[in-house]
């Protein structure tokens, strides 16, 4: 069956760097999108960037612009975030996600979840 399995959280403080990977195993993904998303305690499931398969299209959430950068390695399957001067609001678990397409991830729409991998950022 499907896989999508998170690595690379962790705590750090504020202004340090993390990067996430999720490996996708189980099916062929050509042509899928593939993303992220996080949930603080107490608040919703949020988009945070996706990425097409070629990776000519690549969307990030206002909030990230700018520190985070998504990226994927078709061959692997395998997509990643770099998350650069993080801050104690990036706190949450992150969830990798497999859809359609970049755009469909862009609106909470995905076919596949990971199980999630904490991130925490100390003040």
């Amino acid at each position: 069956q499907v896989q999508l399995v998170e690595s690379g959280g962790g705590l750090v403080q504020a202004g340090g760097s993390l990067r996430l990977s999720c490996a996708a195993s189980g099916r062929t993904f050509s042509g899928y999108g593939m993303g992220w998303f996080r949930q603080a305690p107490g608040s919703e499931r949020e988009f945070v960037a996706a990425i097409s398969w070629s990776g000519s299209s690549i969307y990030y959430a206002d909030s990230v612009k700018g520190r985070f950068t998504i990226s994927r390695d078709n061959a692997k399957p395998t997509v990643y975030l770099q998350m650069n001067s993080l801050k104690p609001e990036d706190t949450a678990v992150y969830y990798c996600a497999v859809g359609k397409s970049a755009v469909i991830l862009t609106r909470s729409r995905a076919d596949y979840w990971g199980q999630g991998t904490q991130v925490t950022v100390s003040s």
